[in-house]
């Protein structure tokens, strides 16, 4: 897809299954498994699907999946799944080696969207994955991430971000705006305090990097709500901020964890708010 200078593809890194009861929040499970249907520990599954962006001599990517990191318990329970899709190889698919990359947006600094911004090397030393790209993420999230509340402390794990700032290769953000001309970054505060999605617009189109807001288009309905939220009702008035424009201006969604959509319109029935139409980004 093009918009205004940007180049935009989708970067696929694997896949988690989380508790789907987790995923929907007081959703029932009769109505959530209709689209996305959990295995025998009630895990759904999640993609892990980046943004690919060149602008210029800039070669931008969003978030960095789960990475290779987790030890063999943790991998287990999150049924982390690298067999067909990595972050490094769906780069090189794309003739980008980690070198090339020269801007990484973090939307938050939870495990499965930032753990693929560092390795483990043969001596145990942590090494970023991009070493020339400078990090982006907001202040105040960094802040929370160092010492996050007792409700949502497992979704952090320092070693995949401390190590940006150690080598000097973060850039902390103070709030909403233009990161790169027609490149914005919108604060939400209901999922963890101040993710950022990313907007991306020229005169004619509008595309928007959900994250977490609406992690699946299964999550567009205002009452799919994830009980992993630390706010769950800010996220209900942020749902009915950003949907109500996505409809209107007829934007594109990106979901970040729908193993199943990609990118969809939004429509407007008399029961809310629904996925509609389905993109092909690439």
């Amino acid at each position: 897809m093009k918009i205004g200078p940007y180049s935009i593809e989708l970067i696929e890194t694997g896949y988690v299954s989380l508790d789907g009861g987790a995923m929907f929040g007081v959703v029932p499970k009769t109505l959530w498994s209709r689209t996305n249907p959990s295995d025998d520990l009630n895990r759904i599954l999640l993609a892990m699907r980046l943004l690919l962006i060149r602008y210029e001599n800039k070669i931008i990517v969003t978030d960095t999946g789960v990475g290779n990191k987790l030890n063999e318990k943790l991998s287990k329970i999150y049924n982390v799944d690298h067999q067909k899709y990595n972050l490094l190889n769906s780069l090189k698919a794309h003739n980008i080696n980690p070198e090339d990359v020269t801007d990484v947006i973090i939307t938050h600094l939870h495990f499965d969207h930032i753990g693929g911004a560092t390795w483990m090397d043969s001596h145990g030393e942590l090494r970023l994955t991009f070493p020339n790209a400078l990090h982006h993420v907001q202040k105040k999230h960094w802040e929370w991430a160092l010492n996050p509340s007792e409700k949502d402390g497992a979704s952090f794990m320092k070693e995949n971000y401390v190590p940006i700032k150690d080598e000097n290769r973060l850039n902390l953000l103070d709030g909403p705006g233009e990161l790169f001309p027609g490149l914005s970054l919108l604060v939400v505060n209901g999922h963890t305090p101040s993710m950022q999605m990313i907007k991306i617009s020229d005169r004619k189109e509008t595309l928007l990097y959900c994250t977490d807001l609406v992690p699946m288009s299964s999550h567009i309905p205002l009452p799919y709500i994830m009980g992993y939220d630390v706010k769950p009702l800010t996220t209900l008035a942020e749902k009915k901020e950003i949907l109500p424009l996505a409809a209107e201006q007829d934007w594109t969604l990106v979901f970040e964890h729908d193993p199943y959509v990609k990118a969809c319109k939004v429509e407007i029935t008399d029961k809310g708010f629904k996925p509609g139409t389905k993109v092909n980004i690439d």
